[in-house]
Formats: C-alpha cells, sequence, structure tokens
C-alpha cells in the first residue's frame, strides 16, 4: 500500500472503510488536525496584510508558521499510526509454542502496545497546539473568518478524543502500572489545556 498520505481524498476513504483494521481512528484523527490547522493557517493568511488588522499583523505571521509546522507534523503521523498499529497485529502473529518463544511475543507486544500508544498521544497534544492557535485567530484575526477558526477548534477537539481513545484502548493491555499512570496524568492535563483554549473560541462563534 502507498503512504496514506499520497492516496486522493477518495482513495482514501475508500482505504478507510475497507474491512482492513488500519487506516483507523488514529489516522483518521491525524488527518482532520492536520485540516484543523490548515484552516487556522488559512484565517491567518486573510489578516496578514490587511489595514484592519495591523496591530496583530506580526501575531498572525507567527500563528501562520506555527499553523503549517502543525500540519506537516501531523500528515507525518497520519502513516505513522497504522505503522504503529500494524507492529502491534505482527507482535501477536508471533510464534508461541515454547516458554521462549512466549516470553520474546509477550515482550514485543507489550513494547509495541506502547509504540502505538505514542502515537496517538502526540495526536492529542498537537490538537490542543492547534486549539492555542484557532483561539488567537478567532480573537484577533479577520472577523470575516471568524467561523472558520470556529470549525478549526472543533476540528481541533474531535482530533484530539481520535488520540486519547486510541492512547486509552492500548493503555488497558499495558501492564506496566508506573507508564500507564505517566500518560493518564498527561491526558488529564491535556485536557484542561484544550478546553480552556476552545470554549472562548466557541463563545465567540456562538454570538454571530
Amino acid at each position: 500500500m502507498n503512504n496514506l498520505v499520497d492516496l486522493s481524498l477518495k482513495e482514501f476513504c475508500e482505504e478507510l472503510s475497507s474491512s482492513s483494521p488500519a487506516p483507523g481512528g488514529g489516522s483518521t484523527g491525524a488527518l482532520a488536525a492536520s485540516l484543523a490547522s490548515s484552516l487556522v493557517s488559512m484565517v491567518a493568511n486573510l489578516t496578514i496584510g490587511k489595514k484592519k488588522y495591523k496591530e496583530h499583523e506580526n501575531e498572525m505571521k507567527s500563528v501562520k508558521e506555527q499553523s503549517n509546522n502543525l500540519t506537516n507534523s501531523l500528515l507525518k503521523l497520519v502513516d505513522q499510526d497504522t505503522i504503529a498499529f500494524n507492529k502491534v497485529m505482527e507482535a501477536f502473529k508471533m510464534p508461541k509454542s515454547t516458554k521462549e518463544e512466549k516470553k520474546l511475543r509477550s515482550e514485543t507486544i507489550q513494547k509495541s502496545m506502547k509504540g502505538a500508544c505514542e502515537v496517538p498521544l502526540e495526536i492529542a497534544k498537537y490538537s490542543v497546539k492547534i486549539a492555542s492557535v484557532s483561539n488567537k485567530v478567532a480573537r484577533h484575526g479577520n472577523k470575516n473568518a471568524v467561523t472558520d477558526a470556529g470549525v478549526a477548534a472543533r476540528l481541533a477537539e474531535a482530533s484530539y478524543y481520535a488520540g486519547v481513545y486510541n492512547v486509552k484502548i492500548n493503555l488497558a493491555s499495558i501492564k506496566d502500572k508506573e507508564y500507564v499512570d505517566q500518560k493518564n496524568q498527561v491526558l488529564e492535563k491535556l485536557e484542561k489545556d484544550l478546553y480552556q483554549m476552545i470554549n472562548p473560541v466557541y463563545e465567540i462563534c456562538n454570538k454571530i
């Protein structure tokens, strides 16, 4: 299979809707987040150079650079999430006839499960960053595109949970309690940061 990001939208949807378990929610979340950050870039671009928003020119240029970088990073995660999932599947297919094989298989499964946690955790982290820049363009960007900032925030929220759900389903199979507790603490903080950023965006859009 080609890299997912090299597929057309139609081809990606066909691959997603097939009986193959990957790509799945994680890759879809990364794609949704990349669309959210691209929308933020659009609002910033519609603001830069406008006399009415001159006082926020430098901020919008910074937002544009941040959101472009987020988009590029997230597009990489579209494929990386599927790769991580496939490694878990490969681990489960390892032989388990002898005691040694069982031990190696179990260790590999646990390692691959942790790997499968890390990619969606990155998606969740990036989604919070998108929430932050969507907040900036909603408050200081071109008012004619404020609803696009709102859509970006909603997509960021959705992609955040796409990451969280995929982290948690893998954590449920990980025996390393310290690792599990640490990741849950990270998720708890991320959720607080997310809503601190996106709730003001929703309030702005709800006044339209």
